[in-house]
C-alpha cells in the first residue's frame, strides 16, 4: 500500500465552505461543489497575458506551474455568493492570477509580479486588498477588482518562502531567514524571531492577533509564537507531529472568567493525518497530546498497488463546546474526493471509513485464489477491427452473428459446423430472448409500432423519397428547395418513412435528422393540421428523440473509459513490441533453414536418380 502524499498538492476551501479548488501539480484547477460531491468547474490552459479564458496557450496546461492558492471573499454581506469572491494564485513564473469562478474565466492577471516566483498569497479584510510575496524579498499590495498595484515595499533581502496577514489587518508576518512581524500601515518591523531552518510551509495568525503559528519543510512540530513587540526570538510552545505538517489553521475560544482566549489548533501532515490540539492556555496546549483523524483501510486489499485515500484539506468551523470544535474534512482520492463536517473532542481519534469511488477498474474480489480465477479478473476485452462491426449493430441483428461467422469461412468442414452450431444453440436462444424482451419494452413504451410497422417495401420507399438519395451529402440550400418544390401531402409521407426509417434504424440519423427538420419547419402547419390521434407519428418522433438523448452522455463517458483501455493496451503492446519482433525474425530465420535444407534433400534426391539412370 502507498499512502498519497500531499506534500505538492494545493487546496483552498471557498470563504463559505461550499466549494473546494484543487490542483495536484499538472496546471489543472479543479472546483468541487462540497455539497453535491461533484465538479462544478474545472479551469486549464489560462493565460497570464491575456483576459480571454478560452484563449489556448503555445504550451498548454502542463507548462504553469502554481505555487499558492487563496480563496478571497470581497464582500461580507454576500459571503455565501460565489460571484463576490476570487481564487487567487501565485505561479512560479512570478505571476499573480484572479479567477472569477462564477463566471468560469480569468479576472485578472499581473505578470512578472515577483520574479523568481510567488510564494504566498494573503489577504486583508480591513483594506479589502492583496498582498503576495516571493523570491525576490518584496511585498506587493493589489487592488483584488481591477489588479492594479497600489504599492510594495521590501521586507527581506533574502527569498520569503511564506506570509501571512492577520484577520484585522494590521500586522502581517513574513518568513525568510528569519520570521518578521510588520506593521500594514507603515510596513515599520514590529518584532522578529528566530524562525526555523527550512522553508516554511504554512503560516497563521490568531483571531485575536496574539500568536502566531509556523510549520517548516522537513520539521515534525508546529511552532506558537507570541507577538507582544518584546525582544524574545524563542517559540512559546512546540507542538510535535510525526510528519511535516502542510496546513496550519486555528480557532479562538473564551475561557469562563479569563481574558485570555483558548487556542483549539488543527494541521495536516504530509500522509495526510489531520492533528488536532486544545489547550486554555499556552500551557496547557503545550502539554497537550494530538487528537488525529485519519483513514480506516479495511476495504482495500493488502496487495493493493495504487494510492490510497487521505485526508486533502480541512477547515475549523468554529468551536461548539469550550474544547469541542466543528471540522470539515475534504478525504479521499483526488478524482473523486469526500466532504464530511465532524465534531472533534479532545483525546478520541476519529477513524473514517474510506471507499474505493474513483478508482479507475476496479477488479471484483474473489474469495478463491486459483490461477484460473487470477486469470478471468485480469482478462481484458478490447475492441478492435475483428469484432467492432459486430459491436456497432443494432439488437435485432445480434442473433446473425453466428451465421456471419460461418458465411466468413473459407473452408469448413460439414460436421464441424454442425457441432458449433449445437454448441452454440443455447446461446442463440438467451440473446434472442433477451432481444425480444427489449422490443417488447419499447412497443409497450409505444417508442416502435407493430411488428409491420418497421418494414417497409422498397417499392413504397422509391415512389415517396423521388430520387432522394439520404446517404448523399447535401448541402442545406438544395435540401430546402426540394422540400419546399413538394405537396404538403407528399411532404407528409416522406416524414412518415423517414421517421420509420429512423426507428428501425436502417438510416443513420445523421443521414435522416436533417431532412426531416427541413420538412417540419417548412411544412409544420400542415403536419399538425393531419396529425391523427390513431398514428401519433410526432408522439413517437418526440419519445425516440428524447430516449436516444438520454443515452449521449452515458456514451461519451464510456468512450472515455475505452479511451484509457485502449491507450493502457497501446502502452503494453508498444513494451512488448522489440521483444517480438526478435522473435519474428528468429522465426523467419527458422524458417530460412528449413526451405534450405528441403531444397538440399531434393538436389540429392535428383543426382541419385541420374545415377541410377546411367546405370
Amino acid at each position: 500500500m502507498v499512502s498519497l502524499n500531499i506534500r505538492d498538492l494545493l487546496t483552498a476551501f471557498s470563504p463559505s465552505l461550499d466549494y473546494l479548488a484543487i490542483s495536484s501539480g499538472d496546471g489543472r484547477i479543479k472546483i468541487w461543489d462540497t455539497l453535491k460531491g461533484q465538479v462544478q468547474t474545472e479551469f486549464a490552459d489560462i493565460t497570464s497575458s491575456e483576459g480571454d479564458f478560452y484563449a489556448k496557450p503555445e504550451r498548454g496546461h502542463l507548462s504553469v506551474d502554481y505555487k499558492c492558492m487563496k480563496w478571497l471573499s470581497l464582500d461580507k454581506k454576500k459571503k455565501r455568493k460565489l460571484g463576490s469572491s476570487l481564487l487567487v494564485l501565485g505561479t512560479g513564473s512570478g505571476d499573480v492570477l484572479a479567477l472569477d469562478v462564477s463566471a468560469g474565466q480569468l479576472k485578472w492577471s499581473v505578470s512578472d509580479c515577483h520574479p523568481g516566483g510567488v510564494s504566498a498569497v494573503s489577504f486583508s479584510t480591513r483594506d479589502l486588498c492583496i498582498y503576495t510575496s516571493g523570491a525576490d524579498g518584496m511585498i506587493c499590495k493589489t487592488d483584488p477588482q481591477t489588479g492594479n498595484t497600489l504599492g510594495k515595499f521590501r521586507a527581506s533581502t533574502k527569498a520569503i518562502s511564506f506570509m501571512s496577514v492577520s484577520s484585522d489587518g494590521k500586522i502581517l508576518a513574513t518568513a525568510a531567514a528569519q520570521l518578521k512581524i510588520f506593521n500594514c500601515s507603515d510596513h515599520k518591523k514590529m518584532q522578529k524571531f528566530s524562525g526555523h531552518p527550512g522553508a516554511v510551509r504554512s503560516m497563521v495568525f490568531t483571531d485575536d492577533g496574539k500568536y502566531i503559528l509556523s510549520s517548516a519543510v522537513g520539521e515534525r512540530y508546529v511552532a506558537l509564537w507570541r507577538i507582544d513587540g518584546g525582544k524574545r526570538q524563542s517559540a512559546s510552545c512546540v507542538l510535535a507531529m510525526e510528519h511535516p505538517a502542510v496546513f496550519i489553521d486555528c480557532k479562538c475560544f473564551e475561557n469562563e472568567g479569563v481574558d485570555d482566549a483558548g487556542l483549539y489548533v488543527l494541521a495536516i501532515s504530509e500522509t495526510g493525518v489531520c492533528y488536532t490540539w486544545c489547550g486554555k492556555n499556552v500551557e496547557e496546549l503545550r502539554n497537550s497530546k494530538p487528537t488525529k483523524v485519519l483513514l480506516s483501510y479495511e476495504e482495500f486489499p493488502k496487495n493493493h498497488k495504487g494510492a490510497l485515500p487521505t485526508v486533502l484539506a480541512a477547515k475549523l468551523q468554529g468551536t461548539a463546546k469550550p474544547t469541542a470544535a466543528n471540522v470539515f474534512i475534504a478525504y479521499g482520492l483526488l478524482v473523486k474526493p469526500s466532504f464530511q463536517k465532524i465534531l472533534m473532542h479532545p483525546g478520541t481519534d476519529i477513524k473514517l471509513n474510506s471507499s474505493q469511488d474513483g478508482v479507475l477498474l476496479p477488479l471484483s474480489q474473489s474469495l478463491s485464489n486459483s490461477k484460473k480465477v487470477r486469470d478471468l479478473q485480469n482478462r481484458v476485452t478490447a475492441l478492435d477491427r475483428a469484432n467492432v462491426e459486430d459491436a456497432l449493430l443494432p439488437l435485432p441483428k445480434v442473433y446473425d452473428l453466428h451465421e456471419k461467422k460461418m458465411r466468413n469461412m473459407n473452408i469448413v468442414d460439414r460436421d464441424e459446423v454442425m457441432e458449433e452450431s449445437v454448441e452454440s444453440k443455447d446461446v442463440m436462444v438467451e440473446v434472442d430472448a433477451v432481444t425480444t424482451g427489449m422490443e417488447k419494452q419499447l412497443r409497450l413504451l409505444n417508442i416502435l409500432g407493430s411488428k409491420d410497422d418497421g418494414i417497409l417495401s422498397p417499392t413504397l420507399d422509391s415512389a415517396t423519397l423521388k430520387g432522394i438519395n439520404l446517404e448523399d451529402n447535401i448541402p442545406l440550400k438544395k435540401m430546402r428547395a426540394t422540400v419546399l418544390s413538394m405537396e404538403p401531402s407528399n411532404a407528409y409521407k416522406l416524414l412518415e418513412l423517414l421517421v420509420a426509417k429512423w426507428q428501425s434504424r436502417s438510416n443513420s440519423g445523421k443521414c435522416v435528422l436533417p431532412w426531416i427538420y427541413c420538412i417540419l419547419v417548412n411544412h409544420g402547419q400542415y403536419i399538425v393540421a393531419q396529425e391523427k390521434p390513431e398514428s401519433q407519428m410526432l408522439n413517437s418522433l418526440l419519445k425516440i428523440t428524447k430516449s436516444r438523448a438520454v443515452a449521449v452522455q452515458p456514451l461519451l463517458q464510456l468512450a472515455g473509459r475505452l479511451q484509457l483501455v485502449t491507450a493502457q493496451i497501446d502502452k503494453v503492446a508498444l513494451s512488448k513490441n522489440p521483444i517480438s519482433l526478435h522473435n519474428d525474425q528468429m522465426d523467419d530465420n527458422e524458417d530460412d533453414d528449413d526451405v534450405d535444407e528441403h531444397l538440399y534433400g531434393e538436389e540429392d534426391d535428383e543426382s541419385q536418380l541420374s545415377s541410377d539412370d546411367d546405370s
